[in-house]
């Protein structure tokens, strides 16, 4: 499937970090640390040229330096970010969580059921929970800047339980605003499933939950990001229609050794 245009824009808009500033076309993004995708640097426009490239380097190690974090690029795979992505390499950035971007067509029935699920336009607590249990890292006070990012951008929260009444899976649709003209993309975020509930059609509920409200929105269509190693998702995102339209890689730099005195 072609690539949806302003994808990128939307992507940022829907996991927004509040400490940002732009740097020479690169979106510097800060979060306390709370996922890669906050605490990243967004290259809107990577640019060719070697010496504005370095330049926005410099400044953008001082700026994630200021606060103590690393500096990580969110990079895609694409001929436009080919030398950015060549420098990165020439300065020892590693490659990891390579990331599929997969999109869907709207206006079509979401297939299969969404029976049960439970839908919000705020995180409730227990969905909070079940989410970071699953995909969280770090303590409470770090779940409170998740919550900002989710909060940040207009969504819907599904929630599905079990038999016994406890929160099951989770999922949520973010609702980014578009530019005027354009048409309103919705971006699926935060899938999980209990670890002990899984491979039981909850996650495919919450899945056909949340399009089914795109569809009563008239969503033009839908994207998701999913690690490429997780083959098992991927099969779930096929069966609703889901094809591949891209790919980013998280470009992390290596710590630098120091000589001691010893």
């Amino acid at each position: 499937m072609e690539a949806v245009p302003g994808l990128e824009a939307l992507m940022d808009a829907a996991w927004p970090a509040a400490d940002r500033e732009d740097c020479g076309g690169w979106e510097l993004r800060a979060a306390s640390g709370v996922t890669q995708r906050a605490n990243s640097v967004w290259p809107r426009q990577p640019g060719a040229d070697p010496n504005a490239q370095l330049a926005a380097l410099r400044d953008a190690r001082l700026w994630y330096r200021d606060r103590r974090q690393p500096l990580i690029f969110q990079v895609f795979d694409d001929p436009r970010s080919a030398p950015l992505n060549a420098l990165l390499d020439t300065e020892g950035f590693t490659r990891q969580s390579e990331t599929l971007v997969l999109v869907r067509a709207g206006g079509r029935p979401a297939p299969g059921s969404a029976r049960g699920v439970e839908l919000s336009t705020e995180p409730s607590d227990e969905w909070l929970q079940l989410w970071w249990s699953v995909d969280g890292r770090g303590d409470e006070p770090a779940l409170d800047v998740a919550r900002g990012i989710l909060t940040g951008c207009p969504s819907l929260y599904a929630l599905v339980r079990d038999a016994d009444g406890a929160p099951a899976a989770v999922g949520r649709l973010a609702l980014p605003l578009a530019e005027p003209g354009s048409a309103r993309w919705g971006g699926l975020y935060c899938m999980a499933t209990r670890p002990d509930a899984r491979r039981r059609g909850y996650a495919a509920r919450v899945l056909h939950a949340l399009l089914g409200e795109g569809t009563r929105r008239d969503l033009a269509g839908y994207w998701l990001l999913v690690t490429a190693a997780n083959t098992g998702a991927q099969e779930l995102y096929a069966r609703a229609g889901f094809e591949e339209s891209g790919r980013y890689l998280y470009r992390q730099e290596r710590p630098k050794r120091h000589l001691t005195g010893c």
